[in-house]
């Protein structure tokens, strides 16, 4: 790929990085999100890890890469959009659903990762409508779009109208990509938005 968009790095080397997005993924290898947004290199900041999952903001803490990206992204390349991207099939929120989290050991990574799971608020229109797995994708991600406005540099510039949160859900199977209805809270296809 490089070689036949030699053009475009060479432009990135030179001029720097400028994305038009924020998008904050799950690391499952079968979410290809450049593929997804049929993006050119450069025009995303992709940050992935174990189910699209964002911390509350904690300033004090030791280690926060999730935390530290999203600083990068909005305070360094002042994105416009974050996207939290979520999915079909989501390994990490399965298993936080299926209790798995509570046999692996105590301090281990995954157990606690998946803690941020603990407060979901489940969408009962949503498990009519999409089954109790989806229902817990979608909630994932309103979870994650409400932790990101624990952070003063995302919420200040939201209310500024200065930057844009968006909850995106990508089906596997079939690519549909449904987006989070601000207004009502719904997911709906992103054609209807």
């Amino acid at each position: 790929m490089h070689a036949s968009d030699r053009g475009r790095y060479l432009q990135l080397a030179e001029l720097g990085q400028a994305p038009t997005a924020m998008v904050i993924a799950c690391c499952d290898a079968r979410v290809d999100v450049s593929a997804i947004f049929d993006a050119e290199p450069g025009a995303l900041f992709i940050l992935r890890n174990v189910a699209n999952l964002v911390p509350p903001y904690e300033p004090e803490g030791m280690y926060h890469g999730t935390s530290a990206a999203i600083e990068f992204a909005a305070l360094a390349l002042k994105v416009p959009h974050i996207i939290v991207l979520g999915h079909s099939h989501c390994g990490g929120v399965d298993a936080y659903r299926r209790g798995v989290r509570d046999k692996v050991p105590e301090r281990g990574f995954i157990g606690s990762w998946l803690t941020l799971l603990d407060n979901l608020k489940v969408v009962e229109t949503d498990i009519f409508a999409y089954g109790d797995e989806m229902a817990f994708e979608f909630a994932a991600i309103r979870s994650s779009l409400a932790q990101l406005r624990s952070f003063p540099f995302i919420k200040e510039p939201e209310e500024q109208g200065l930057l844009a949160l968006h909850g995106l859900h990508f089906d596997l199977a079939s690519g549909a990509l449904l987006s989070l209805e601000q207004e009502t809270g719904r997911f709906v296809a992103l054609s209807e938005v």
